[in-house]
């Protein structure tokens, strides 16, 4: 079964926009289009080329100007009028969002570790304005998203070779899916809820559930590395201090202090993070 990478692609194009403008955003829906269901409209399009470790995708956005408009004005934090058509300066702004966002698909798609969606990069390809009823190749979806609660569009095309990944785009969770998902998790806890039952009683479980919510800090050790004291006071700004590890052995992950895992340091979003490779005696091969 492909690996789905839908739900990474709407979080991404949310956090993004949000990060570059400063603005609350979410994604509020995805729909499947027929080229007949586009409007008679200008949009900026942006092309896009997917590569894998054995195939290439293409993928075009399209940004309706009523969306294109906005997303300038806010990127240049309102100082300048909002416009109502689109120009270069649209475009250029256009382009540096998109070039973000598919940035952050392909850096949190690689962190997942897909054995069939790995090794991804992307290169930005050409920009020009179109008109959004002109779509005639690919699975055409709109992206249905908000500004400050205010409501617009993203029309994104993918060719068929990504067309397996993205299987769930326009699948919706209902509150009511979501409030059972957040509770089977809660249950589930570190080892699964009729598991922890069976070995604890229930009675033991509930309080050990109460224990769930206690705050833990977790850190990433880059290296550590033993010094004397005359060492250390000897120290200035500038010095370069060498540590035990190597550049290709895995990081210590550690909880208050104690390490749990062994993990390798990525870049989700634009902040570092961790993707763990090693935690109790589960390994990733």
């Amino acid at each position: 079964m492909a690996s789905d990478i839908s739900n990474i692609i709407k979080s991404e194009i949310s956090n993004t926009l949000e990060s570059l403008l400063s603005v609350s955003s979410s994604v509020e829906k995805v729909v499947l289009l027929e080229s007949s269901d586009l409007e008679d409209q200008k949009c900026v399009k942006i092309d896009a080329n997917f590569e894998f470790a054995s195939s290439s995708s293409d993928w075009s956005y399209y940004i309706p100007v009523n969306s294109a408009t906005q997303l300038e004005y806010l990127m240049l934090g309102g100082a300048v009028d909002l416009k109502n058509t689109i120009d270069d300066e649209t475009t250029d702004a256009i382009q540096e969002i998109i070039s973000t966002i598919s940035g952050s698909i392909v850096t949190s798609v690689n962190a997942q570790g897909f054995d069939d969606v790995s090794g991804v990069k992307f290169t930005l390809g050409s920009s020009s304005v179109a008109k959004c009823n002109e779509i005639s190749d690919g699975t055409i979806y709109k992206v249905m998203f908000t500004l400050n609660d205010d409501k617009y569009d993203l029309i994104m095309v993918f060719d068929d070779v990504i067309s397996s990944h993205v299987s769930l785009l326009t699948s919706e969770v209902s509150a009511e899916d979501q409030k059972k998902a957040e509770d089977d998790s809660s249950e589930g806890g570190l080892a699964g809820g009729s598991i922890l039952n069976t070995l604890l009683g229930e009675e033991s479980v509930d309080n050990l559930r109460l224990l769930f919510e206690i705050k833990m800090r977790l850190s990433v050790r880059l290296g550590t590395k033993i010094c004397l004291l005359r060492d250390v006071i000897s120290w200035d700004i500038g010095e370069i201090i060498e540590l035990s590890q190597m550049t290709n052995e895995p990081l210590d992950i550690l909880v208050n202090g104690v390490v749990i895992g062994k993990g390798e340091a990525v870049i989700v979003d634009g902040k570092f993070g961790v993707k763990i490779k090693l935690i109790g005696s589960k390994k990733i091969n």
